[in-house]
């Protein structure tokens, strides 16, 4: 993914997307969906916290308030395996993340999503 390359935005109806690995001439390959996700949390959505040990994150879209996590289910994989990005409510955000007010997240201390 290139810093000039751009992806669609988040559309009212999306609720998840699921990033694959597939195998590639010289190693691993990320398909379309998991290069979206990664411009997504570079670009668009903002880091209101983390959970499990900095593996769970949560984003916000500033543009609908919406709560987004994201997680690697594939976890055991080396490199921790693709992405997924899903619509989580705010009650959810309040019990995993700490959230307490769903309009407005806490703004704390910068979150490095370099890492997510």
């Amino acid at each position: 993914m290139s810093e000039r390359e751009s992806f669609h935005e988040l559309a009212p109806e999306e609720m998840e997307l699921n990033g694959e690995w597939y195998e590639a001439e010289y190693g691993i390959g990320a398909d379309p969906v998991e290069h979206r996700i990664r411009w997504l949390i570079a670009h668009r959505l903002e880091a209101v916290g983390t959970a499990e040990g900095g593996w769970d994150w949560l984003f916000r879209d500033p543009r609908d308030g919406r709560y987004w996590e994201l997680t690697f289910p594939s976890g055991s994989i080396h490199g921790s395996g693709p992405r997924r990005l899903a619509v989580i409510s705010a009650a959810r955000a309040s019990e995993k993340y700490g959230v307490d007010r769903p309009a407005s997240p806490p703004r704390s201390a910068p979150i490095d999503v370099r890492r997510a």
